[in-house]
């Protein structure tokens, strides 16, 4: 027997004290870490940080509260996550080719990016034509996404809208189905950008309509859509923008959830009833690569919202306490320097996703911060996340990671910093007022001033960037400018079918749009579908709206 066997066990008191002597003296200087979210990170965690005992009160089971493990009883190893590639090229036929192929590759699910000029809300007529689907596909009219969407069966397919309000791409699409004859209540999809307050505050370029004007086109879009469209997913609440814009991890979770918040309060303001619309909620997150601290805010912001649908709105019903997020690896954490190296921190960010319990996933593309990514690297971003899934097996096991003594500490404190911030917004009279006046936008130009101090200090490294520096950048190619003659066959287009529509029609949907603006009895975006049957276009609906309702200045805080 050895003499180790013979040995009393050493008890967990002497046994740290023996460890933290033994650190110390390897270190040999101050070792504070601390997270994006400002959060202290400790070198080592034990029972003393959490105590398993906690076990229902911190996790529970998948499906169950308080929702940490996930929000369906068999998550990932019953049914991953869809794949959701965004996709946004040139013209309507381009669009069209790239996706197939990315279907094949293995893509699950449809995302459709729009060019910037729609985006804006204007056709590619009213813009300089040397921008045209440098970053997205031009859609101006209902022709357009039929052609962006030829050979997909949209009945059988999840589709993905970034489509600001007025919501015209959705119009487009219900149009798309007459034509089709395939009954509304078949589509299945989101508003992926229907979220106006993450506009406001940090995507300008969305922001298309008065605050006040884009409020009430939300609430009649959710109304709408729960009246019919019911499988569609009305509401997105994105993270995404405001984590993108220099928010925390903790601060764009907070800010996400005062958003889902207001949000259920305006729709319930209108007469709606919240089970009947909660259930499609929906929310859109970025994956930083501060790895663990991601994980740990997905969890703690599940446990957040079923806290909050159940206290503060009454309600129990567990479609509406779920808390189904989409999330996007971060493209702020991709670097131009050594471009190949954004695949390993795509990599990074997915398993992260992965861990998190996301039901929706967008892999960046390792040259999309060079430009819309080229089909290699789009393929291999498809090719990232089934390797994760089929060879890395990281859907065996539902929620992996906990009882982690780190992870759930961390959970815990993320949850802690999270509702910490959500108090400061409600203080303020809650995220509508907050944004309106600038509160939030301060803070989050404050943490992203912090950031980037440590990234141009070294405090935080950056490889490529700050360290590991190299002059070859592996030769890395971006993805060239549409043809001239490609775009001018897509402006042609444009000018045909505006002329072959019914001036009497398009002057009547006009005025009936304008008229629904200012009677809040109407429904605008009723409106919005049936201008589109008349042959209106995203330039024409936009502008009618801002006309009436106001142009979309956002707030930009010094």
């Amino acid at each position: 027997m050895s003499d180790d066997a013979e040995s009393p066990p050493m008890d967990f008191n002497r046994a740290k004290s023996q460890w933290q002597s033994e650190y110390d003296h390897t270190i040999m200087r101050s070792d504070l870490r601390r997270n994006r979210s400002g959060i202290e990170v400790k070198p080592i965690y034990t029972p003393e940080d959490w105590d398993s005992s906690r076990y229902m009160e911190d996790l529970g089971f998948p499906g169950q509260a308080p929702w940490a493990r996930g929000i369906y009883p068999s998550m990932h190893r019953g049914r991953t996550w869809t794949q959701r590639q965004l996709i946004g090229l040139a013209t309507p036929e381009e669009y069209n080719k790239r996706m197939l192929k990315i279907i094949d590759a293995g893509a699950t699910a449809l995302s459709i990016i729009p060019c910037n000029s729609v985006y804006r809300g204007y056709d590619i007529d009213e813009v300089d034509p040397v921008l045209l689907g440098t970053c997205g596909t031009t859609i101006n009219t209902v022709d357009d996404l039929d052609m962006c969407l030829n050979s997909v069966p949209i009945e059988k397919t999840s589709i993905a809208l970034n489509d600001p309000s007025p919501f015209t791409l959705l119009a487009f699409l219900l149009g798309v189905a007459n034509r089709r004859s395939i009954a509304w209540d078949k589509l299945t999809g989101t508003s992926n950008q229907s979220d106006f307050l993450s506009h406001f505050v940090s995507n300008h370029m969305f922001f298309r309509l008065a605050l006040d004007g884009a409020r009430r086109v939300f609430v009649d879009h959710v109304s709408f859509a729960n009246k019919y469209v019911p499988n569609w997913n009305p509401v997105s609440v994105v993270g995404q923008h405001m984590q993108q814009s220099g928010a925390t991890p903790a601060e764009a979770m907070a800010f996400t959830l005062c958003t889902a918040v207001q949000y259920t309060e305006d729709c319930i303001a209108r007469g709606m009833q919240p089970n009947e619309f909660l259930p499609r909620f929906t929310f859109f997150f970025d994956i930083s690569i501060s790895f663990f601290e991601e994980i740990a805010k997905f969890r703690a912001g599940r446990r957040i919202w079923a806290k909050i649908v159940e206290n503060r709105f009454g309600v129990k019903d567990k479609r509406s306490q779920r808390f189904k997020f989409h999330a996007q690896t971060s493209g702020v954490d991709l670097t131009r320097q050594q471009p190949l190296n954004n695949i390993a921190r795509v990599s990074a960010q997915a398993i992260a996703g992965i861990l998190g319990g996301l039901q929706s996933m967008h892999t960046d593309g390792y040259d999309e911060v060079l430009s819309t990514p080229t089909e290699e690297a789009a393929k291999i971003a498809v090719a990232t996340q089934n390797i994760l899934r089929d060879e890395a097996h990281l859907v065996d096991v539902i929620d992996p990671l906990a009882g982690s003594f780190y992870v759930e500490t961390l959970t815990n404190e993320m949850e802690e910093k999270i509702v910490d911030v959500m108090r400061v917004v409600e203080d303020a009279g809650g995220m509508f007022e907050a944004v309106g006046t600038g509160l939030v936008q301060g803070m989050i130009g404050k943490s992203a001033v912090e950031f980037q101090r440590r990234i141009d200090e070294s405090e935080q490294v950056v490889v490529g960037v700050n360290k590991y520096l190299e002059d070859d950048d592996a030769g890395v190619v971006s993805l060239p400018r549409p043809a001239e003659s490609v775009m001018q066959g897509q402006l042609d287009r444009l000018r045909t079918f505006k002329a072959a529509r019914s001036k009497v029609a398009v002057d009547r949907a006009l005025d009936r749009l304008a008229f629904a603006s200012i009677n809040e009895q109407e429904n605008i975006f009723e409106h919005i579908v049936s201008g589109v049957e008349s042959g209106l276009t995203n330039g024409e609906i936009c502008g009618k709206l801002r006309d009436e309702m106001g142009f979309g200045n956002p707030l930009v805080a010094a």
